[in-house]
């Protein structure tokens, strides 16, 4: 429920930004801007996911 309405929150803003845009150029620049920061949470909790679960001192 947070996320749905956070990305939906999100969403409009992105969209008037869109709208308003000068260019393409400052388009792509936008989209880019704002999906960056979540592929990049993304990349780095996958990263630690699997270094802690591929960690040779928990063998039992």
């Amino acid at each position: 429920m947070l996320f749905s309405s956070i990305s939906l929150l999100t969403q409009v803003n992105i969209e008037e930004k869109l709208k308003s845009a000068p260019d393409s150029s400052y388009q792509i620049g936008v989209v880019i801007g704002t999906y960056l920061p979540f592929v990049l949470l993304v990349l780095l909790a996958y990263i630690i996911y699997y270094r802690l679960k591929n960690r040779k001192d928990l063998e039992d």
